[in-house]
């Protein structure tokens, strides 16, 4: 079976006005987890990236800490991250998310839990996508990933939390809720090692960090 390592993208510049680019120490995360594949030995068959600036300087990252070619990255909509700034204005009558992430940082993530759950129900108007068209390119871009595949593949994929946990909650049938809570403790440069054979994927591990498992890297778990 094909292992594909699901990797959500390294710290992003939460609370500036330009969030889609990785901070200095995403970065590093990014290298760290390139490094972390290449002590493993594992060198990857086929690289995908959603287009958002931040999902691909992590593969970029990834794939060169690895000693791989980083012209071998196939980039895919699909991995996209939902858009969360429309959800938000939809949700909140169009009020300024960074002023309500710099003001009160608890409240807005409750704002935005509450958020999700009525965009997740089909309770939200003029949002570019609902959660069943969310779900169904997500699950579309992981089929394009792991077509043809061979027993001893290696395939990485970088995507975002709400995308990541949306295709979890698709394989183990859970509901939006579920899907939801998944996304919000998703940390920068986890990832989810899936099993894929076949017509099936199954999952095998969710949100491992182990490159960030020493004691001088542990202030550099994130979660935005």
């Amino acid at each position: 079976m094909a292992i594909v390592y699901l990797v959500r993208h390294a710290q992003a510049s939460f609370g500036s006005r330009n969030y889609d680019q990785l901070s200095e120490l995403g970065h590093r995360q990014a290298r760290w987890l390139g490094e972390w594949f290449a002590e493993q030995g594992i060198a990857f068959r086929r690289v995908l990236a959603g287009t958002l600036q931040r999902q691909q300087q992590t593969a970029i990252e990834i794939v060169a800490a690895t000693g791989g070619d980083t012209g071998q990255i196939v980039t895919h909509p699909g991995l996209d991250e939902y858009q969360g700034e429309a959800i938000w204005a939809a949700h909140t009558a169009g009020a300024d998310p960074i002023e309500h992430q710099r003001a009160d940082y608890r409240a807005y993530w409750r704002t935005f839990r509450e958020a999700m759950s009525h965009w997740a129900d089909d309770r939200l108007a003029d949002v570019p996508e609902t959660w069943a068209q969310f779900g169904a390119r997500v699950n579309d871009a992981i089929a394009v990933a792991t077509q043809d595949t061979k027993r001893e593949d290696a395939l990485l994929v970088v995507s975002s939390g709400g995308a990541i946990s949306r295709y979890v909650g698709q394989l183990l049938g859970c509901p939006a809720s579920i899907a939801i809570e998944l996304n919000l403790q998703f940390r920068n440069t986890g990832f989810c090692e899936l099993i894929a054979g076949g017509e099936r994927v199954r999952l095998l591990s969710y949100n491992s960090i182990p490159h960030l498992m020493q004691a001088d890297r542990r202030e550099s778990i994130t979660f935005a």
